[in-house]
Parts: C-alpha cells; sequence; structure tokens
C-alpha cells in the first residue's frame, strides 16, 4: 500500500446512479442466508458463494453497503453506523419472510454479524466470519499504517489514501492480475469498474471507523451467544489470524468453530479456496 495526497474542494459531488449488482437467490429451503462484502468491496466479493449456496437450497441476499458505488468523495465520510444501519435493514426485511436468517460478512462486514448477534440473539440463526478484521495488522499492512489515526487533528483526514497495491487480497495469480489491470490505472474519481473490483483507493478516514467499529466490538464479545463460524486465512495480507483468534475466545456462543485456510490470502470468499470456504459454511450451517 502506497499513500496518496489529494485534497478535496468545493462541495461533495452529487450522488450517482450506479447499477444494482446486488445478487437475490430464491431458493427451495426456508432459510436465508444475507452475504456482506467488505469495506470498500462489492457484492461481486461474495458471488460464487452466493451460488454455490443457492445450489443447496438456501435463499441468498447480497446487498451493498451504504454509499459503496458513489464517487470516494462521499463514500469516505460514510460512518461506521451507517454501514450497519444498512446492512440491519436488509436483515430485518429478511426476517419478515419467516425463514431462518444467517450472515455471513467479509473483513469489516464480519464485525457486523457480531453486532447482529448481540442485538438480535436468537432472531439470528447463525453467523460466519470471513477474516474479520479489528486490526490491520496482516503482513502487507505497512508500519506507519498506526500513526494513521493521528491524521483525524488534521486538516487532512479527508485528503489522504493508500492506494491498493498487489496482491490485492488475492492468491491466485490470474484473479489477481485481472484486478491489477484495473487497479493500476484507475484514478481516485473514477467509478469505472467499482461494482466488479471495489475501490482501488482506501481513504484513510475509514482506518478511523474500523477502529471506532472495533472499539464497539471487542467490549461487547462475551454477549454474543448465536452459533458462530470463523474462517480466516493463515497467510492473510490485511488481518492475520490474530483477529479471528481473539474472537472465537471472546464470545460466549456454545457452538463455535475456528477454520484456518492454509493457501489464500485476505478475500477468502474469491480466491483459490473459495470453494473450501464454500464447503465450510455449508457444513457449519447444516449443522446449526
Amino acid at each position: 500500500m502506497s499513500l496518496i495526497f489529494h485534497p478535496s474542494f468545493g462541495k461533495a459531488p452529487d450522488r450517482v446512479t450506479v447499477p444494482n449488482d446486488e445478487i437475490i437467490l430464491k431458493g427451495s429451503l426456508r432459510k436465508t442466508v444475507v452475504l456482506v462484502h467488505g469495506l470498500t468491496g462489492t457484492p461481486n466479493e461474495m458471488r460464487h458463494l452466493a451460488f454455490t449456496l443457492n445450489k443447496r437450497g438456501y435463499s441468498i441476499v447480497c446487498p451493498r453497503l451504504a454509499n459503496h458505488g458513489q464517487p470516494l468523495r462521499i463514500l469516505k465520510r460514510t460512518r461506521w453506523e451507517e454501514f450497519y444501519e444498512s446492512l440491519r435493514t436488509v436483515f430485518l426485511k429478511a426476517a419478515e419472510t419467516g425463514d431462518k436468517i444467517y450472515v455471513a460478512g467479509l473483513s469489516m462486514s464480519a464485525l457486523f454479524v457480531l453486532l447482529l448477534a448481540e442485538e438480535f440473539g436468537e432472531q439470528l440463526s447463525g453467523g460466519v466470519c470471513y477474516a474479520p478484521t479489528l486490526f490491520f495488522d496482516g503482513w502487507n499492512v505497512p508500519w506507519y499504517n498506526r500513526l494513521l489515526p493521528l491524521a483525524r487533528f488534521t486538516p487532512f483526514e479527508h485528503s489522504i489514501y493508500f492506494r491498493e497495491d498487489p496482491p490485492y487480497g488475492i492468491k491466485n495469480e490470474r484473479m489477481r492480475a485481472m484486478v491489477h489491470r484495473y487497479f493500476s490505472k484507475a484514478k481516485i474519481e473514477d467509478i469505472d469498474g467499482i461494482s466488479k473490483f471495489g475501490y482501488a483507493f482506501f481513504p484513510i478516514s475509514l482506518f478511523r471507523q474500523l477502529r471506532l467499529l472495533a472499539d464497539r466490538i471487542v467490549p461487547m464479545l462475551g454477549k454474543v451467544t448465536t452459533p458462530m463460524l470463523l474462517v480466516h486465512p493463515e497467510q492473510d495480507d490485511t488481518a492475520s489470524l490474530r483477529n479471528s483468534q481473539m474472537i472465537f475466545d471472546g464470545i460466549s456462543s456454545p457452538v463455535k468453530k475456528l477454520v484456518v485456510l492454509k493457501d489464500c490470502y485476505h478475500v477468502i470468499t474469491a480466491d483459490q479456496e473459495r470453494d473450501l470456504v464454500a464447503q465450510e459454511t455449508i457444513k457449519f450451517l447444516e449443522a446449526i
């Protein structure tokens, strides 16, 4: 990751009309899985998992989190509470069907799964945390990342970005090359291609939101009793295995499992062990 300084002047840009890339699939069972992409990501990260689960009879709802798909100048000013509320609304709508509801989230969205478990208890039949991110402490995160929260005390909090660099959370070389072709040419205000690849730049203002979210999550882990599966790559370039281990040790769920992957990076739902991720998810959901 490399730091980019890009000051924003004038009023924020108008919201744009974005493609509806949510994934909605009707299944044969009275069971619905809400799949949630990561911060600055896209529902496309969950596509393989969505269709695999649907073939097993699960209905699928895979929404776009608040302000994703909009220009970065809008996304970067979004609070974590707004992201959570957009997921919470989807969860409540899914619950109206009378189905058993499961929620599975990637990276930051895995933390939202824990919030739903705390808030709704038995209304959430089970949760899955894919590479949950309490701390950015993976092997590809630069040392100066820990200093970035200090930017909030300067006028530059909304003017500094990380430019995404290889491996982009992807170990599979063919898939990584596809992402690289887009990310290496993307400009900071580009929105074309976001639906497929996500954002090529990460605003540091969102690091602060993640920190605030983590501060909310850690003290309440013991209140979580929902059956919970955690799946984490041993070689995570973004968030080390310590993240999942802390959650696994902290939650009070009588049914919980931690699966460690050996051959992929952070975006485990799309990387080369995605079939194993799907298999472990199905095995867990069918057992609870």
